[in-house]
Order: C-alpha cells, then structure tokens, then sequence
C-alpha cells in the first residue's frame, strides 16, 4: 500500500509542502501516520472516510453557501488526513499571535479615546475615518478591562520557503471554532489510538476558557451571571456553530426577539418572566445590533442594546466596532502599530499589502496584476476577489473600472504560493492547498489559544482559494506535544 500511496503524490514545485522536504523526505512529524496508513488497505481508508460524512451529516455540521441557488446548507468538506504541525511551530506562532493581539486591542483602546497613534503620524487620520467599521458611537466607551477582541481568528499561510505570514485578523464575529472541535471529535473516531501515540495536544477546553472569559466580564458581581449567545437565526451561515458553542458552554441561545432593553439594562424572555442579561456573547455584525443606532431596518438586533452597553450594564463580546482594525486597509499598518504600541520587532510577517488609494500602488499593481490578488477592504469568504494570474482580459478591465470608482476600498497583495498538505481524494495522496486559523481568546489574565485551529483547504486542484464559500473544505490540526 505505501509505496504505491507516496507515489502518486507529487509535491508541486515552488510550494512549501507540509508532507516532504525538498529532498523528498517525510518530514518526521508525518512519519508515524504515513507508516499508519501503510498498513491500511484503500478499503478500510474509504470505510473512514464514509464513517467521516455521515458523522458530518448526522450531526448536522454544515454551513451555507448564499450564492449557489441549489438548496441552502451543505456539508462540510473534511480530508481525513490531519495536518501537522511540531511545537516548536506552534511555539512561535503562538508568540506571534499574542503579540499582534495584544497590538491590535491598545489600537482599538486608542482609536476610540485618545488617538495617540493618529497625532503622532503612525496612521495618516483619512484611513481610519473612512473605514465604514470606524463607529463613533464607541467614542469614549469604557469596554471591561479595555479588551476590545475577546476572540480572534487569524488567517494563517507559509510561503515557498516555509515563513509563516499573517494573511487577515478577524475580529469581528470569527467563525469557524467547531469545525475545529468536530473535526478533532471526528478524527478520534477514525484514528483512536495515532492521537495518544502522536502526543497530539488537546483542543476542547475551548468552550470552557470562552466561557470562564465571558463570566469574567459579567457587570454585576454575581456568582452565576446570566450569559446569552445572541444568533441572527437559522438562516445565518454559521448557525451550526452557534447552537454548538452554547450547547458546550451551557448558556442560552437566543434571537433578537428573545431580548428586551428596560431603563438601559436587557432581559431576556423566559417562561418565568424577564431576567436579567449580564454578557452577550453576540454572532450579529454591529450595523445590525440595534435599530436605534445603526441600521433602523434591521430586526436581528434588540432596540436600546447600545444605550445598555455605554452605561456598562450589559458586557457585549466582541465589542462594538472591531471593525476598524481588521480592515484589510489597516492591516497594511499593523506591524507599525507593534513597534509604537509594544516597542517590539514583529514576529509574524504581513503579507505585502499595496493600497490602491495611493497612486504609485495603484499603477504598480495594474502594471502587474497577472501577479497580483485584488480585495476589498471590507469583503469576506473569499467573495469579490480579483486572482490576476488566473482572470480573463475582460474580468480584469471590469474590475479595475470598479477600484476606480472608490479606491480606498481595495488592496492588493502578490499573490502567495500557500503550502500544501496531503489529502486523501479519490484513494490516492495528493497534494493540496491550505491556510490555518488559531482561535484566541482574550480575559482579563491574558491570552490563551488553544494548540490548533481550523486547517482550511482547497480542494479543487491548483486552486488558492480555501473558503467553504468557494469549494473549500478543513482538516483536523494537530500540534504535537514537545
């Protein structure tokens, strides 16, 4: 079996490849699962991967595609072939996240009070207050223990050369968290006895740090504040993960509708009359969360929930307005807010980011858009996207005429080779994309990050593109113990 597996596996040239050296060595963290599969018969590797789908599938892990017109939920792509990554990897990146966090939140504290980094020239002022994310509603608002990103996904990828690059920060309402903890449930079902020989490092005390951060944050010193997961519904993308997340934390799911505000405090609707709502740990964007203050069509939020969140009655996770500071216009900054805010060198690289405002970049990156990856600022889930190497003549004039019309909201970025793992498709190794998302959780003691996150992977050969969205599927993560 193995020798016939590894020979279908073709490592693709310029392309850092998680499996093999450049000498076409296993690397040694992948030594103990290659030798597993080479005892196994494609039979029994066909049998996991079927027990795989149906596990996805009884268990409802799904999400939604808006845009395919063919039915609203599908499942999950899942590779049974975990990736791997050593603990001094994960040592470093661990590092690197803390310190870009803890980066971003003084950010956020600053931008919304004094504005230090604006006077003294780190940000030119015009980039932040044309941020459509940037609310001056949150001017002066004391936020508990000034944490502003109490969970954070950020988007991972190594180059040719194995560095690891920031690629974005999420910090809005990140999603993704239980496809990391199914796709760990589920890989214990196919392989029970490779996790404790591996030494892989566990992660499900996620839903236990989240929950200990939000009742951390409760205004009333109470032994047993009530906690609530504020959902958009059904019909949102990432339904799953909410029920999920407050089924493992024990805390309600509740809508809008299920919310009131009452001389500025909220209460939730219960059978036994109101009760009194000390954290919400809300999965509804800010323009939607109240009437009164954003947009006055939406009915996902509850009407007063801001006047509530100023008086500090109500602890609303992840703040209101992160938004400004995962602006992919930003982000082009945040390595000079490392060095002003921390005095330290960055240890997570950003991808070279352009921004088409400035009209050197512009032409820079027209003249050589075959090379480049045009965004929006402000989209997600892969949607928007210019791929130069791989649009026609006529996609590149329609979407250049489109940066023209408001140039403040895009940025390009050469495009990166992104490293390849093994997947297992079609009974054969083969090599594919992928990127990685760790999930932090910020407290008042500091930050912690579970050793893993979600390995997001594009499945359709010699695509770049790993968002569900786009045809994308995810891989169990293991960090190994040292």
């Amino acid at each position: 079996m193995s020798s016939n597996f590894l020979e279908s596996y073709l490592p693709e040239s310029n392309t850092w490849d998680e499996m093999f050296t450049q000498e076409h060595q296993i690397r040694s963290p992948y030594k103990k699962i290659i030798d597993y599969l080479a005892n196994e018969s494609a039979d029994d590797l066909n049998k996991k991967e079927e027990l795989a789908k149906r596990l996805f599938m009884s268990q409802g892990i799904t999400f939604t595609v808006y845009n395919s017109g063919e039915g609203i939920e599908k499942i999950f792509p899942f590779d049974i072939i975990p990736r791997i990554l050593t603990a001094s990897d994960w040592s470093f990146i661990e590092k690197g996240i803390k310190q870009r966090l803890k980066a971003l939140n003084f950010f956020l504290k600053d931008i919304y009070s004094n504005m230090f980094i604006i006077k003294d020239r780190v940000i030119p002022i015009e980039m932040i207050y044309s941020c459509p994310h940037f609310l001056r509603e949150m001017f002066n608002v004391s936020v508990p223990y000034d944490i502003y990103v109490h969970i954070a996904g950020i988007d991972l990828i190594r180059d040719f050369d194995g560095t690891y690059y920031v690629l974005e920060d999420n910090l809005r309402t990140p999603s993704g968290v239980s496809y990391m903890l199914e796709n760990r449930e589920i890989t214990k079902r196919l392989f029970p006895d490779l996790l404790p020989q591996c030494k892989v490092r566990s992660v499900t005390e996620y839903p236990n740090i989240l929950y200990k951060n939000l009742m951390s944050l409760s205004p009333r010193q109470i032994s047993n504040p009530t906690i609530v997961l504020l959902s958009p519904g059904i019909y949102n993308s990432a339904y799953f993960e909410h029920t999920t997340l407050a089924r493992l934390m024990g805390v309600e799911l509740v809508e809008g509708k299920d919310l009131l505000v009452d001389n500025h405090k909220v209460f939730m609707k219960t059978t036994n009359g109101r009760q009194q709502v000390d954290v919400i740990y809300r999965r509804v964007d800010d323009e939607y969360l109240d009437p009164l203050v954003f947009n006055p069509e939406s009915v996902l939020g509850v009407a007063g929930i801001m006047s509530a969140y100023r008086k500090g009655n109500v602890a609303i996770v992840n703040a209101v307005g992160n938004g400004v500071a995962d602006d992919k216009a930003i982000y082009s900054y945040v390595p000079q807010m490392i060095k002003y805010y921390l005095n330290e060198e960055p240890l997570l690289k950003n991808v070279p980011t352009y921004k088409l405002d400035d009209p050197e970049h512009k032409d820079y990156v027209f003249n050589n858009i075959d090379k480049m990856v045009i965004k929006k600022t402000n989209g997600s889930g892969g949607y928007g996207m210019l791929m130069g190497y791989n649009a026609t003549d006529l996609e590149i004039d329609t979407y250049k005429a489109e940066v023209l019309k408001d140039p403040r909201q895009f940025i390009a970025q050469p495009t990166i080779s992104l490293s390849a793992a093994p997947c297992y498709l079609n009974k054969q190794l083969h090599p594919r994309r992928i990127d990685l998302r760790p999930f932090a959780l910020c407290g008042p003691n500091g930050i912690e990050i579970v050793p893993g996150g979600l390995t997001r992977v594009a499945l359709k050969e010699g695509s770049l593109v790993v968002n569900s969205s786009q045809g994308g599927g995810s891989k169990d993560t293991w960090v190994l113990a040292s």
